[in-house]
């Protein structure tokens, strides 16, 4: 039943791709997967495969990578991704050997992938259960690994179905061992006899620390900051922008950046409209690049910097008093940790709960959820009115970061040692 929805999945991708864009990438991409195997992989190669569905789960999986690449440089890395959104950003990724789309898991594609592949381990991150590759993993005598994945009862693998819970579990059962975020995920596998787990935390935790050592300095970004302080919004969605650039509007004291999550003309005008309606100067950042000065902050007009290219964000960050992470009133908020880790309470729409880093922050006083523009308002409100309650959270942020970092570590002594 699971081979066929592959089938029928796949022929309705190959359709689909005829009108859409991002589809046709994927496509093409898939076509061009055993080519590059051939090409790059040779017999006697020792092979370690990574399989991201994206890039954020790309960045959990970056850690264990960069060190097998340092430590254990016998073993060629193969690093797969399912999204185009994944792939199209690191598909020059140096720290693989090959980087390149992972065809859609039916048993025929499972066969011809791993025969041309043949790795010797391989690194499934977080949400990453594909049944037929998993299970010719497991006949071959590959060695797999869940890393950084985290289960909830509401999973599709705890529902009852027509042909009861195992079928549903059984890509979890083909792993050597899972590498899990907390507690509840180990405790959840082990009512259904799946005992091969390990609690270490998320891998992204220690991630954003050297993405945070390493940050480079902004200066056309400091320049627009000066001494005002800056609010940070980081992967924003169009839901977010309509509740705090009005609030900002309020507020010209406090410099605005938006780095929008989808980086295209459409959005990035919307940006410009609504900064318009409020009486926001603004500027893109690549026009700041290419000489244009900012205009001045008045009593009637705020200043606003619109980060309209990719590779900025996490190192944007640092120059915040306070952050909000796009994506609560859609798909999801994004990379909360990235924003933490430096020391600034973080802000997010209520669609979080799934987010393991949020709801932890959210406990110890490190962040905020908003479902609209009066509560959005209200913890902005306080922060301004109260300059330690600013800090307090700010510091709450910083140290749950630090004290939860480490899995990285777990996972490769384990792995590959």
């Amino acid at each position: 039943m699971y081979s066929l929805g592959l089938y029928i999945f796949t022929l309705g991708m190959l359709i689909v791709s005829l009108f859409h864009k991002k589809v046709r990438q994927m496509v093409v991409g898939i076509t061009q997967t055993y080519a590059l195997l051939r090409r790059h992989i040779k017999k006697t190669d020792r092979v370690v495969w990574f399989h991201a569905a994206s890039l954020g789960e790309f960045e959990q999986g970056r850690p264990l990578m960069e060190r097998l690449r340092t430590e254990c440089p016998e073993y060629k890395i193969l690093l797969t991704f399912f999204s185009p959104s994944g792939y199209e950003v690191r598909k020059d990724y140096e720290g693989a050997d090959l980087v390149c789309y992972l065809p859609f898991d039916t048993p025929g594609n499972a066969r011809s992938f791993l025969r041309l592949a043949h790795p010797e381990i391989a690194v499934f991150i977080k949400y990453e259960f594909w049944t037929n590759y998993l299970t010719l993993c497991r006949k071959k005598g590959i060695k797999t690994y869940s890393v950084s994945s985290i289960f909830r009862p509401n999973q599709y693998f705890f529902k009852w179905h027509l042909f009861n819970y195992y079928p549903a579990l059984k890509p979890i059962r083909q792993f050597n061992h899972l590498f899990v975020q907390n507690e509840d995920s180990k405790t959840l596998l082990a009512k259904y006899g799946i005992t091969n787990v390990t609690v270490v935390g998320d891998t992204r935790l220690d991630r954003v620390i050297a993405i945070k050592n390493a940050a480079a300095l902004l200066p056309l970004v400091e320049q627009f900051v000066g001494d005002a302080p800056c609010f940070i919004a980081g992967s924003s969605w169009g839901p977010d922008e309509e509740i705090y650039i009005p609030y900002f509007a309020e507020h010209k004291d406090w410099r605005l950046i938006i780095a929008p999550h989808v980086i295209s003309e459409t959005h990035l005008k919307d940006i410009e409209k609504l900064l318009d309606e409020n009486g926001f100067n603004h500027v893109r950042y690549t026009e700041l690049e290419n000489g244009k000065t900012m205009p001045s902050a008045t009593e009637t007009a705020g200043q606003a910097l619109i980060i309209n290219c990719f590779g900025k964000l996490s190192s944007i960050y640092r120059y915040g008093k306070a952050a909000l992470v796009g994506g609560g009133f859609g798909v999801g908020i994004h990379n909360v940790p990235e924003a933490a880790v430096y020391g600034i309470p973080v802000l997010f729409g209520p669609n979080n709960q799934a987010f393991r880093e949020a709801q932890a922050l959210k406990a110890c006083g490190g962040s905020f959820e908003y479902q609209d523009a009066a509560s959005f308002a209200a913890i902005m409100d306080r922060f301004m009115q109260q300059p330690e309650a600013l800090k307090q959270a700010g510091t709450a942020a910083g140290s749950y970061i630090n004290a939860n970092t480490g899995a990285a570590d777990k996972c490769f002594n384990a792995i590959f040692k």
